[in-house]
């Protein structure tokens, strides 16, 4: 009877033979490489083989011992299959900065990479392979911004982190629609509380790196803001988050009276027309103001900024009268960085929460927005109106 190979030993084994193999592979294409390095590539040099040194390579299959690297007396001859102080294959890389977005910490990402390849890898070590990154933020915060965007959403969060001491900073968050209907995240600024100040910054950069023409901002009522976007948006119409007015007079009316003011209100913006919209406001005046003046009062004042995407093409006002859109977006930041509970400092959250807004912005650069390719031609119409 033939003896039974347990689980794990079959699994080292077959490791073993997929990593002796890759081994004698390389080897067989180093010793294949500096022969047409000599002979073909430096024929004329005189150039003379002088032996091998050894290194180890970390690969998806697992630590690579000892691969005899061939060199020459001159040390001319340098091999195209890796660096000459690479110790890792470019998928671990990948991997790490992929782990590292998903939210894991630079600890976990260590122990989880150790398990895989064998090899002990620090916080450190992997806080530096992720700071390549960084390269890649400072471009990208530079970058030119095309001339024309029919819809910029303005959003803001908070998350918690060190400088001194752990505190929440906010994390600004544009979005933008661009004229053929893709979403596009088109910055984000880390630091301090948020403000009208910091937002009026953070519009007139993107206003210097080319963005000049804007046909509608969709934001809350943060204090200010308003003012603030049109400051560098003079030509901009404003759109308050319906949803969040909704949501915030809710909290303040009696919770048996919540369903039919809900409602009530879900005819005013459900409106066909602005003219109808009015007209249900007037209706809903009637029946509430002398139970909740304040509330009624507070919606006839904001009327004007909570109705305009009523001026817009009716394919897009579901998307364009609520701040839906970019609080989504915000929801999946909030999930890369729970599970660091703090960010050890402005360049770590940077490093996260760019690399969530890349892979966003590509799955977005092939899906125009609902709504937006059947309006094309009436949004051009009303940039031309304004901006020429």
């Amino acid at each position: 009877m033939k003896p039974i190979i347990p689980n794990n030993d079959f699994t080292n084994q077959l490791e073993d033979l997929v990593k002796n193999f890759l081994k004698d592979k390389m080897e067989l294409y180093l010793k294949e490489e500096i022969k047409n390095f000599i002979e073909v590539e430096k024929p004329d040099q005189g150039l003379q083989r002088n032996g091998y040194y050894e290194r180890s390579l970390d690969t998806k299959y697992g630590k690579i011992e000892d691969i005899s690297v061939p060199r020459d007396r001159q040390g001319e001859y340098k091999t195209q299959l890796f660096e000459p102080y690479q110790r890792r294959d470019g998928w671990l890389e990948e991997a790490i900065i992929r782990m590292y977005q998903s939210g894991m910490s630079t600890r976990d990402v260590g122990r989880f990479v150790e398990k895989m390849v064998g090899s002990a890898y620090s916080a450190t070590t992997i806080s530096n392979i992720t700071e390549v990154v960084h390269q890649d933020i400072e471009a990208w915060q530079k970058r030119p911004l095309n001339k024309r965007y029919s819809v910029l959403y303005l959003d803001g969060m908070y998350i918690k982190v060190r400088r001194d001491t752990v505190d929440k900073e906010v994390v600004y968050v544009v979005m933008g629609v661009n004229e053929d209907g893709h979403r596009e995240i088109l910055a984000f600024y880390v630091g301090g509380r948020e403000s009208s100040t910091g937002w009026h910054t953070i519009l007139a950069d993107l206003y210097t790196r080319g963005l000049r023409e804007v046909l509608l901002g969709v934001f809350d009522g943060l204090s200010g803001l308003e003012e603030a976007f049109l400051a560098v948006y003079p030509k901009a119409d404003v759109q308050r988050c319906v949803v969040h007015k909704v949501r915030n007079t809710l909290n303040q009316v009696r919770k048996k009276d919540q369903v039919d003011i809900s409602e009530g209100l879900k005819l005013i913006y459900k409106s066909p027309t602005r003219e109808i919209a009015q007209i249900q406001f007037e209706k809903f005046k009637e029946e509430w103001s002398k139970k909740y003046p304040k509330e009624v009062q507070s919606w006839e004042q904001d009327l004007p900024v909570l109705l305009t995407f009523m001026k817009y093409p009716m394919d897009i006002r579901s998307g364009i009268y609520t701040t839906n859109w970019i609080e989504r977006t915000i929801k999946e930041f909030r999930k890369r960085v729970k599970p660091m509970n703090s960010l050890p400092d402005i360049k770590a959250a940077e490093k996260i929460l760019y690399l969530t807004v890349k892979s966003m912005n590509d799955k977005w650069s092939t899906r125009i927005s609902a709504g937006f390719a059947q309006s094309k031609s009436k949004l051009q119409e009303m940039f031309t109106e304004r901006y020429n």
